[in-house]
């Protein structure tokens, strides 16, 4: 990334080594726990319709629900992300499986709308603070040739789980009741729990300020090249450490060393671009239910706008890795808003629709899995969970305010069209935040 990687890191013995199979074996672990993470996300969007005609609800009663999950994933963001840079990266990420995965198995048990909202609070919490640290350690054990293209396509995951939880959810939901969605996306995670305990390793740079680091990092940095010299990369990142000091409030230094107007322009990409992703991601299926299409094509559009996103984080991962990363992520929301308008005249015209929705997101979702990958890349090591962590963060604000947004314009009358088209906003406001952030570079 010829112009966002200022403060990428030094120029590490993981960064200059070869991609082998201990990376790809971290990157597909986190990419396994994102796709988790994404079929959690989604699962309420795919139950929701069901829910209403179950339980005699307005479809709008679901904004609140909605904004409370995505305000759990803002408070999980917010706060685990800073933690997980003191305490390190593999231990918040297990506890933040656990959390998301007990608390989707406690939603299945849910017989009211005030257990929802606490269920998918609390479950909002450990997806926020898994996600940060996933798009952080893969990133550090990265070549830096390669760092945006498996950030993105390990964050690919996001979407194929939320892909897959529109294939599975339909036919679940139809034999076993909405509850099973919930069972399946409580227990999987889970399962998974031990195997992260032994295969995923913790941030080598966070193994060198520890205890007896050679010890601990020797295993690692052998598998990743053996003719690392331990010894030598605790040192050097030490040394990149202390030339960068980090104070009690982690935060403050997203601000400092020239980073004030990069983060600032970040957050508002972030925000703007998370807001219309939850917006599409979260109502699209109940709007589209509502103009009279079946239960399955409402839920196959979600599916296929996530789809699209795999497909474009793939390509725009690479494009940002060989191209101006500005100028990519700018042109792929800036086309994003264009095939929303499609969506919203689509009327009852399938393919048309599901080919707006998969062009959509391979701008919105696959360009929001690229912006991940810039911000990763813009801050040193010892700041970079919290600086990811806080862009999500702030992007979740946005992703919030999409939904419940959302409900209440249903509740004031107004149309699926035109609910639609106000999303066509925020879609060429991120646009133009990314544009800015390149002269800011």
């Amino acid at each position: 990334m010829a112009v966002l990687t200022a403060e990428a890191g030094s120029a590490s013995a993981i960064d200059a080594a070869r991609f082998g199979p201990y990376q790809f074996r971290i990157a597909a672990l986190c990419a396994l726990i994102a796709g988790l993470d994404g079929f959690d996300t989604q699962a309420i969007a795919y139950v929701a319709p069901t829910i209403a005609e179950a339980w005699k609800l307005d479809k709008a009663a679901f904004g609140p629900i909605f904004g409370v999950g995505l305000f759990g994933l803002t408070i999980g963001a917010f706060l685990l992300s800073p933690v997980a840079d003191r305490i390190g990266r593999k231990l918040v990420i297990i506890l933040c499986t656990a959390i998301f995965g007990l608390f989707a198995l406690l939603t299945a048990g849910a017989t009211s709308i005030d257990q929802l909202l606490l269920y998918r609070l609390l479950t909002g919490i450990g997806l926020g603070g898994a996600m940060p640290n996933l798009i952080a350690i893969t990133s550090e054990y990265a070549p830096a040739r390669l760092k945006a293209t498996l950030v993105t396509v390990m964050f690919c995951g996001f979407p194929l789980g939320s892909t897959i939880g529109g294939i599975v959810s339909a036919p679940l939901i139809a034999r076993f009741g909405w509850e099973a969605v919930f069972l399946l996306g409580g227990i999987l995670p889970l399962l998974l729990i031990p195997l992260l305990w032994i295969a995923l390793p913790e941030s080598a740079r966070f193994l060198a300020a520890s205890p007896d680091p050679e010890r601990r990092l020797t295993p690692i940095l052998k598998r990743i090249d053996p003719s690392i010299v331990p010894a030598r990369f605790i040192d050097e990142a030490r040394s990149e450490a202390a030339g960068r000091p980090i104070g009690k409030f982690p935060v403050a230094e997203l601000f400092r060393g020239g980073r004030a107007q990069t983060t600032a322009l970040l957050w508002v990409a972030f925000f703007m671009n998370l807001l219309v992703m939850y917006f599409l991601v979260n109502w699209l299926p109940s709007l589209l239910r509502s103009l009279g299409l079946s239960l399955e094509i409402a839920i196959a559009s979600t599916a296929i706008l996530n789809l699209g996103g795999v497909f474009g984080a793939i390509v725009l991962g690479r494009l940002i890795d060989k191209r101006e990363p500005a100028i990519v992520l700018g042109l792929a929301y800036l086309a994003s808003a264009a095939f929303i308008f499609i969506i919203s005249h689509a009327g009852a015209n399938v393919v048309l629709l599901l080919a707006g929705a998969a062009a959509a997101g391979f701008g919105i979702v696959g360009g929001q899995i690229g912006l991940n990958a810039v911000a990763a890349s813009v801050y040193p090591n010892a700041i970079r969970s919290t600086g990811v962590g806080w862009a999500l963060g702030v992007g979740r604000i946005g992703s919030i305010l999409g939904p419940v947004a959302g409900g209440a314009l249903l509740g004031l009358g107004w149309s699926s069209q035109h609910l639609l088209l106000i999303a066509i906003v925020p879609a060429l406001l991120a646009s133009l935040a990314v544009f800015l952030l390149r002269k800011v570079r």
